[in-house]
């Protein structure tokens, strides 16, 4: 009788792995996850059918995973995806990169073959371990059903904890639906995984001394300051110093846009006083920024005359590219906590910021009016009917650039674009998660005609859940960015870079069940804006654009931040 009564208890408490898998979303109090079933992730969709987590069918494993992005970036929570084996897994391999690229926490399960038939080039087999090595904070391949749990604790912590980034799991087929006792809950013990956070005192103080030295003084600020919840530290640094300051393009709305100290975004595409404030400093304070090259262009004439301190909590960005007189390592808002506490003397910079000053009245960003509808005005309308308060979402191109330049992000978690790797369809699905972070936020996907049609499919997604996300294309029926290169470096020998055959973009909207309207002059816009703009359902704008127009200011490859092109008084 008593071994019965055991025997029973034994089995009354076996789980699965699938079930164990649920169980710790649930304690990561996971929301929303994006994903597309297949054979190998069967039977976890089968206790998802059951699951109060909310999911999102994408119709493309790439649009799930920029969705995911979109997430993470406006909630700041990790964005979960699931994937089957094989196609599925490798499809979301673009989106895994860009995380890493732009630091944004994900946990993305792959679905795998089963156990006794890995390395076997089983049907939809492929190494996600060797595939996801280079472009991850870590994987894992669940190996036995009792380490799920801590696996998964693991993966969240780790996606989210230092400088943030994708983390994968690989599941076989047989260990979700396989089942097991469960295990005891474990802490998280990572001895080789301990990420500084706190800055070095000593390193800080030094820092703000060279500030109180300083006569040409600038503030480099990156998404490092976003990610650390740390926008209100550094308006408060920045106006107790009388610093200004000047923005990376991932790092857009980690400063008011309106504020006085503000100078504007810097780098390939950026305003003239950002560009030649950090030419001519003294000292820069790059804060969360890791001095690519869009930014730096060539590293020769970058900052030449300047002590360089730099913030990061990723020790492996501080005098990589840029040699460091002054490194600080850690997290920024601890950093910038401890610069206000030590309360140095402001700087005596009275020249340098009348310098600053007269760079950023006489070299505005500038187009010419025309009756063509121009890009720029498009994104000044965009920018005057949101009262800058929209979740902007972009694409790749130069409709990016001209969203940076024109729409004057105010707040700090209103900006998603994808940075490093320059995903091409990355604008619209990432929308989606942008929207679903934030439900009651007007969110503009501004795209071009190109990325666009890399993710239409995705508009069913919008479909489905009545996302009231406002989708506008910036149409020249051309790879605008690749047509400028080819325009000023390829004697306008224009290879394959425009588009004359594309589909009406209203009617795919309708076929979808989502208003459109095609725009063809400034009047237009106004007009329509006004009827939709505040709508509670998706509408698909199509502003047929001039298709000649470039951005500018620019620096050419191989030049200096102050080579600037397309500058105009």
């Amino acid at each position: 009788m008593e071994a019965a009564l055991k025997e029973t208890k034994a089995k009354t408490s076996e789980i699965s792995g699938a079930d164990l898998l649920l169980k710790a979303l649930e304690k990561e109090n996971v929301e929303v996850i994006f994903g597309y079933p297949g054979g190998a992730v069967l039977p976890i969709y089968d206790k998802l059918y059951d699951s109060k987590i909310l999911h999102v069918l994408p119709r493309h494993e790439q649009g799930g995973i920029h969705a995911a992005e979109g997430y993470a970036r406006i909630s700041g929570k990790p964005g979960v995806v699931i994937a089957t084996s094989g196609p599925g897994a490798t499809n979301i391999i673009t989106g895994i990169a860009d995380a890493m690229m732009d630091s944004l926490p994900l946990v993305v399960f792959t679905g795998q073959v089963a156990t006794g038939v890995i390395g076997t080039d089983a049907f939809q087999e492929a190494d996600i371990l060797g595939i996801t090595t280079p472009i991850t904070k870590y994987n894992y391949q669940i190996r036995e059903i009792k380490d799920i749990p801590r696996i998964i604790k693991e993966a969240f912590y780790i996606a989210t904890s230092g400088r943030p980034g994708p983390v994968v799991i690989d599941f076989p087929k047989d260990l979700a639906a396989g089942v097991s006792t469960e295990p005891a809950e474990e802490e998280i013990y990572l001895p080789g995984y301990q990420p500084t956070t706190e800055p070095n005192f000593l390193q800080v103080r030094k820092l703000s001394e060279a500030v109180s030295r300083a006569e040409r003084p600038v503030i480099l600020a990156g998404a490092g300051v976003l990610h650390a919840k740390a926008s209100s530290l550094l308006k408060e640094y920045a106006q107790q110093q009388n610093l200004h300051v000047v923005h990376t393009l991932l790092g857009l709305g980690g400063f008011p846009a309106n504020h006085e100290l503000f100078l504007g975004m810097a780098g390939m595409h950026g305003c003239y006083a950002a560009n030649m404030a950090l030419y001519n400093c003294d000292l820069l304070i790059n804060i969360g920024a890791r001095f690519d090259d869009r930014l730096t262009g060539n590293l020769k004439h970058f900052a030449p005359k300047a002590t360089v301190a730099h913030i990061d909590i990723d020790p492996a960005e501080i005098g990589k590219n840029v040699p460091t007189q002054i490194p600080v390592v850690g997290d920024a808002g601890e950093a910038l906590r401890q610069l206000l506490r030590l309360g140095a003397s402001p700087p005596q910079q009275e020249e340098w910021k009348e310098t600053l000053g007269g760079w950023k009245k006489d070299f505005p960003y500038h187009y010419e009016n025309s009756e063509v509808l121009k890009p720029q005005k498009v994104m000044e309308l965009l920018y005057e009917k949101t009262a800058g308060e929209a979740i902007v979402v972009t694409d790749v191109g130069q409709h990016q650039m001209w969203a940076a330049q024109y729409y004057q992000l105010q707040h700090a978690d209103r900006w998603v674009t994808s940075g490093g790797l320059g995903t091409m369809g990355f604008g619209l699905p990432a929308s989606i998660g942008a929207q679903l972070a934030d439900p009651s936020a007007c969110v503009v996907a501004v795209l071009g005609d190109g990325g666009f049609q890399m993710s239409t499919q995705e508009l069913a997604v919008i479909a489905e859940f009545k996302l009231p996300i406002k989708i506008a294309i910036f149409n020249n029926k051309a790879l605008g960015m690749v047509r400028q290169w080819q325009e000023i470096f390829y004697k306008e020998r224009y290879s394959h870079s425009k588009n004359p055959v594309q589909p009406s973009f209203v009617k795919l909207a309708e076929a979808y069940g989502i208003k459109g309207f095609e725009i063809n002059s400034e009047a237009e816009a106004h007009e329509i804006l006004n009827e939709v703009l505040h709508d509670k359902e998706p509408v698909l704008l199509d502003f047929r654009v001039d298709g000649a127009e470039n951005v500018y200011p620019m620096i050419a490859p191989g030049k200096g931040i102050h080579e600037m092109v397309g500058v105009k008084k």
